[in-house]
Parts: C-alpha cells; structure tokens; sequence
C-alpha cells in the first residue's frame, strides 16, 4: 500500500509563489511506486484546495482561477485516519486521505510556526521542524541570540521594533552608526531577500529601514563582513543524525543574493531543475579550514535551532582573516536545496524518500511518549473552594 503524502504549499505570504514553484517542483520527483502525492494549496486568504490539477505548474498561471480548478476542503482527524474534507455543501464529503504532512511553505504566517502548530494539534506526522524549530528559524534576531548564546559565531547587529523607531529613532541611528557602515537591513521574519537594502552611507539609512517596515514591524539591521563571500551548506536529518551537503556558492553581481539571484535570473531559474546547477559553484572552491568550520557551524546550527527534515545554512565568510559566520537558517528552503546534495550522488527521489520515512520513525517514537495521565483534579474541583482564598 502506498503512502499518502500531503504536500501543503502556498500560504499568506510575500513568499507565496516561490512556495508553488518549490512544491510542484518536488511533487515531480516523489517515487511514485511507494507514494501517492496529495497537492494541499493555501491560497492568500488561507483556504485550503485539493485535486490533480495542483499537480501542474499550470494551474497557477492566474491564481485567482485556481478555485475553478479544485475542491475547497479542510484537514481534520477522525478517528485515527487524517482525512480532507468538503469545506462546502450540508454534508462534509470525505475528498481524500493522507498518512504524513509535508509542508513545504515560505516566510511568516506558515513557515515560522503557525502550520507546524496546527499541524502538532492534529497529531499528524510531518516533516521538518516543530513549532519551535520553525518559529526559531523564521525569526533572524532570536535565532542570532540563540545561536550567540550556544556559541556560533554571528555579525555584530541591531534591531529594533516599529514602536521603538518611531519613538526613539534617534538613539537607534546611533547603535547604526557605531556598528559601522555600510550595514544591511531586513525584515526580522521574512525570507528570500525580500525587503532587504544594502546601506552604504548613513544618509539612505531611514529610506532603508521605511521599506523594510513595509513588510514586518520588527527590523535586524547588521554589519558588513569584509573579503565577503557567501556560500550556503545544507543539512538533512534531526537531532540524533546529520548530514551535511556539498557547500555552494551563488554567483551574483550584487552586495548580497537578491530574490532576482535565486528565483528570476537564468542561475536562479535553472538551479532548481535536477540536472542543472548552473549559478551556483558547487563545490564552493575553499580553504580546509574555512570548509570544516562551515560543516561544523551547519550541524551545530542545526542542533542548536531545534531543526528537522532539511535546512539550508547560509553562511558569510570573510576571505582574508577566514571567519566564517552563520548568517541564517532556510528551515524549509527554496527547490528543498536538493541540488546541494546531488553532486554528493544524492538524487532528489532519495532526499524526499529519506525525509519522509524519518518523519515516520520519529513519529512513532514520539506517540510511545506520555503525554496524558489520569487525574481526578476535576472531580474534585469545586470552584472557588480550590483556591486559597475566598471570592465573593
């Protein structure tokens, strides 16, 4: 009997359609003997769609019509099967069934948590990070801290909220100043280089900042590394095994890798199909050095950040003085970066094969843990008589 894997993509975010591309990419290179794919659409309202035709790329070419083409549902458990049902008509027509969740989304409102929640509430098996992980890997202020915290290098950096800027913009350009410009700016919790600037003097400082807030209200802006080079390490597996990919670096013309570099250049378009990984230098041509610390820094990372499934490190390295710094984790990453992996003679079938059997395991583990235990704490609560004091 093959396994029905429910590959959720989409979502009310910026990264939306980056989201499409890297699910119908993936649901192309599942072992069709051992699986059957179940597309599960967000779109930008947050309905949940399914049916064969979210299968093709074409389907999304005008996303409002994307509804004539599928059948509104919603994800529930009965009983002990995970079941899509009818979001419309008296009776909840059962549409589909699926055994494992495999999200594969982009950016704030999917990414960072919110569907690895709902999903932990269902109690279906799914694959990559948990709320934490994900919430952990969304956030580019809390995971530097975490990070700094377990001891992994990361640039010196500020931030700051909307509030705190439009009450004290003065006192935060100054921590600006003294980090030393040129600095960038980002949205905190977003992804894919979106709303990102490159400031080389503090005179476009508040223009940069405006436009980042035009996507989040909490703001990371960071120090330049000198002798820069960026190069992105992939990692595979959960807290008790790990491997590491191939290390890459993305040509780019640009101060850093631009939404054009990954996803609209001829580099960017063509790097996600699986027998091209033009764009990229893989493997990245480093010292020794440079290359264990960025293997040890991407296990460590992954660790530290409570990650699972696959995630994409990128990494600044500073060619002269060679300090390597974590940059940010891509807890669900553009293309599942499986073209990291290939060169090692991992093909993208095998990639997707090995996270969804490891979910699977790790499932199982999991549900041998207690996680309820009798309590007659109820029966013998009697309003305000279980307090210490009385209420009147």
């Amino acid at each position: 009997m093959k396994i029905k894997v429910g590959i959720l993509f989409g979502g009310c975010s910026v990264e939306h359609e980056v989201s499409i591309i890297t699910a119908v990419q993936a649901m192309e290179y599942f072992d069709k003997e051992k699986y059957e794919v179940v597309p599960i659409y967000i779109d930008k309202n947050r309905r949940w769609f399914t049916g064969e035709n979210l299968l093709k790329m074409e389907s999304f070419k005008d996303l409002e019509t994307v509804e004539n083409r599928a059948v509104e549902v919603h994800l529930v458990r009965q009983d002990k099967e995970f079941v899509l049902i009818k979001a419309r008509g008296l009776l909840h027509k059962q549409v589909g069934v699926i055994d494992v969740a495999f999200p594969i989304v982009h950016g704030k409102g999917v990414e960072d948590g919110s569907l690895a929640g709902y999903l932990d509430t269902l109690g279906i098996p799914y694959v990559g990070p948990d709320m934490l992980g994900a919430s952990l890997g969304q956030d580019k202020v809390v995971q530097k801290q975490v990070l700094a915290a377990d001891g992994i290098p990361v640039t010196k950096f500020v931030w700051f909220y909307e509030k705190d800027y439009l009450t004290d913009k003065a006192s935060i350009l100054k921590e600006i100043k003294n980090l030393g410009y040129p600095v960038i700016v980002k949205p905190a919790r977003l992804g894919s280089s979106i709303g990102i600037s490159f400031v080389k003097e503090e005179n476009f400082i508040e223009e940069a900042i405006e436009s980042a807030l035009e996507y989040d209200e909490k703001i990371l802006v960071e120090e330049v590394v000198q002798n820069l080079i960026e190069v992105d390490c992939a990692v595979v597996g959960n807290h008790e095994s790990m491997e590491t990919s191939l290390i890459g670096e993305m040509n780019t013309t640009n101060s850093f890798l631009t939404f054009d570099d990954k996803y609209l250049s001829e580099g960017g378009k063509k790097s996600c199909k699986s027998d091209s990984t033009t764009g990229f230098k893989i493997p990245a041509l480093l010292d020794k050095e440079i290359e264990e610390k960025i293997y040890d820094y991407s296990n460590k990372a992954f660790r530290s950040l409570n990650l699972k499934g696959i995630t994409r490190f990128d990494f600044l390295v500073n060619q002269e003085t060679e300090e390597v710094y974590v940059n940010e984790p891509n807890t669900i990453p553009g293309c599942l970066a499986f073209f990291f992996f290939t060169k090692k003679g991992k093909t993208y079938t095998q990639l997707l094969d090995e996270c969804v059997s490891m979910t699977i395991k790790d499932y199982k583990n999991t549900v041998k843990k207690v996680t309820s235990f009798e309590s007659n704490v109820l029966s013998t609560y009697n309003g305000s008589k279980g307090g210490k004091g009385k209420m009147n």
